[in-house]
């Protein structure tokens, strides 16, 4: 899969300059391949037996084991997990969270630093769980960088996906808890005894996920040690992105999902805004997971009634009560200890880069080292693997106690596509 990822950048790459031959070349790469590739999934069923639980099992403190077991085809000199861990859920309950743990074989696990990777969207079905997927190695962006450095990769599923229940989709305080406590999992099966040293890395819904983790750690879990916080193209402003997508290609699809999962987890009925043809629609967008760039183009084909008929508020952003879960949900400034570093494409058109760039002017304005880190003509779906050396450098240093960089200032340097540097007044 990862090969077709590669096939599909290097044609659009080539579009670019021969639109007339390679973009037929495209046209029927996507058209054949998403109809070979995208998978529809039916069931919102749990994972199988691992992934399930009862409350004889659920006594315990948050980020303790329930259960693991070995996964298949881990990275060249690793041992990689399929784990099971208690959480708390959004009313302070006991949960069960499911994630991957990818451990190098080299090296003491005792002194092991370990990195916490939150996966953008995959999807509200609980089918959409990463550790159920074959390609859960090659969606966790940087991970042999991150393994070849000795660090223990460890990752969420997020409530929801893997273990049943509804996924409380870009709720921050659920991502934020679920990410901590897989530290915590973590470093009971590396059998630490010092707090656990980590970073937190992630991706869109993971971006925010990753921030939420910045400002639910000393709280939440002040037994663990956070070094830092990286994002790539994470969802800040959610009142404004929601504005955005749902203007843009892609983008009602996911405001699909934010409304069906919120409508379950905060009842909120969801016939008080989406029109009654629009609601197959919605279910169905629902019910399939992203797994690839094919699985995205696929999602974008289903979303197509949307444009017809979707919703029956002109501003769902300024609708109550979504409007007050939004800004709920919106990531503040984190505690000005915590150094932090987010990519962003300048061809993002899922996060908007004006979103990204005034959350991190927020961030310098509090006092925190921030980095941030720009590339033109990348979009939102490639911009964690193409920052992904410069993230785990980064990590590395942070790791060393070397003190963070910042690009906060009038300027700030831009990193291109082809490496080259370039200033931004």
């Amino acid at each position: 899969m990862t090969s077709l990822r590669y096939l599909w950048r290097h044609c659009m790459s080539r579009t670019r300059t021969r639109r007339g031959t390679y973009g037929w070349i495209v046209f029927l790469l996507t058209a054949t391949l998403t109809t070979l590739i995208a998978v529809r999934v039916q069931s919102a069923e749990p994972g199988g037996s691992f992934y399930n639980v009862d409350a004889s099992v659920m006594k315990g403190a948050p980020g303790t084991i329930i259960r693991s077991e070995p996964m298949p085809f881990s990275p060249r000199g690793t041992t990689a997990y399929r784990i099971l861990y208690r959480s708390v859920g959004l009313h302070d309950e006991p949960i069960a969270v499911s994630g991957v743990l990818v451990v190098p074989t080299r090296g003491s696990d005792l002194t092991r630093h370990i990195v916490a990777w939150a996966h953008p969207t995959t999807g509200v079905a609980t089918v959409c769980a990463p550790s159920l997927r074959s390609t859960v190695y090659q969606q966790i962006q940087g991970l042999h960088r991150m393994l070849s450095k000795g660090y223990a990769v460890v990752a969420t599923d997020y409530p929801g996906l893997g273990t049943a229940g509804v996924h409380p989709y870009l709720i921050g305080t659920s991502e934020g808890r679920a990410v901590l406590d897989s530290v915590r999992a973590a470093k009971t099966l590396l059998k630490q005894p010092k707090p656990a040293e980590f970073i937190v890395w992630g991706h869109s819904q993971g971006g925010q996920a990753a921030l939420y983790t910045g400002l639910l750690a000393d709280t939440y879990a002040p037994d663990l040690k956070l070094m830092g916080v990286a994002a790539a193209a994470p969802a800040t402003d959610l009142s404004t992105l929601m504005r955005d997508d749902f203007a843009s290609s892609g983008g009602k699809g996911l405001t699909a999902l934010t409304l069906w999962s919120w409508s379950r987890i905060f009842d909120i009925p969801l016939t008080d805004t989406v029109e009654p043809n629009a609601i197959p629609t919605v279910d169905e967008l629902a019910s399939g997971c992203i797994e690839t760039i094919f699985d995205l183009l696929a999602r974008r084909v289903e979303e197509r009634p949307l444009g017809r008929d979707f919703l029956t508020v002109t501003d769902i952003s300024s609708a109550q009560p979504w409007n007050s879960v939004l800004t709920e949900n919106s990531p503040g400034v984190l505690p000005r200890k915590y150094p932090v570093i987010i990519a962003q494409g300048l061809a993002d058109t899922i996060v908007r880069p004006q979103v990204t760039v005034a959350y991190a002017q927020q961030l310098c304005a509090n006092g925190n080292r921030t980095e941030l880190l720009t590339l033109p003509r990348v979009g939102h779906g490639f911009i964690a693997h193409d920052s992904a050396t410069d993230i785990v450098e980064w990590m590395a240093r942070r790791f060393k106690g070397k003190p963070a960089p910042s690009t906060c200032g009038a300027k700030v340097p831009l990193v291109t596509s082809e490496g080259t540097a370039a200033d931004e007044d």
